[in-house]
């Protein structure tokens, strides 16, 4: 029985996760399988992926085959490392505390590049998001100057109106004064 390392696909349509597990090659993508000895979600930023390590590793030396995908996730997760290191110590070329102190100084290396990255990552979502403040300010102050124009303008034009309503109001005025100016003038005569 050949026996696989491999992604079982779950969730919904465009957005869908992953069960590592080990399985049958002969059974279905998302059919019978031996264990499952993880998860895998590339919805995120980054990928989330959780392994159980120790049941990966033990898989992998009784000779069960990764996928290609799963080969790149155990290989993130150093579980392919510590294979490599193992078979080291049983040929003899290198001993536990050697195998113990390269896999330490791999771990931790790792875990400062996923930090930084991860530090990096909101940093540059602050940023961005400060930018983007600072853009919706602008639009927002040149919009309110846009509206304090038109409401001067509206302004401007309805005193131009009022005015221009005054003078049509008091010019019949004046007209009706000046006639009746010289009509008492007339009758005087």
């Amino acid at each position: 029985m050949a026996v696989k390392i491999r992604l079982a696909r779950h969730g919904k349509k465009n957005f869908s996760y992953f069960h590592i597990v080990v399985a049958d090659s002969r059974s279905p993508r998302d059919g019978r399988f031996i264990e499952r000895i993880g998860f895998y979600n590339p919805n995120t930023d980054p990928a989330t992926i959780e392994i159980n390590s120790e049941k990966a590793l033990d898989w992998l030396m009784k000779g069960a085959q990764p996928t290609e995908t799963c080969r790149r996730i155990l290989s993130y997760k150093g579980v392919l490392l510590r294979k490599h290191l193992l078979e080291g110590v049983k040929k003899g070329a290198i001993n536990q505390e050697i195998a113990d102190q390269r896999w330490n100084a791999w771990y931790e290396a790792k875990e400062a590049k996923i930090t930084q990255k991860l530090s990096n990552l909101e940093l540059d979502g602050r940023s961005t998001k400060k930018n983007a403040l600072e853009a919706e300010a602008k639009v927002n102050a040149a919009r309110a100057e846009e509206i304090a124009k038109k409401k001067a303008a509206e302004e401007a034009a309805k005193k131009a109106a009022e005015a221009k309503a005054a003078a049509e109001v008091s010019e019949p005025e004046a007209s009706a004064t000046i006639e009746n100016e010289g009509s008492s003038e007339a009758s005087e005569q």
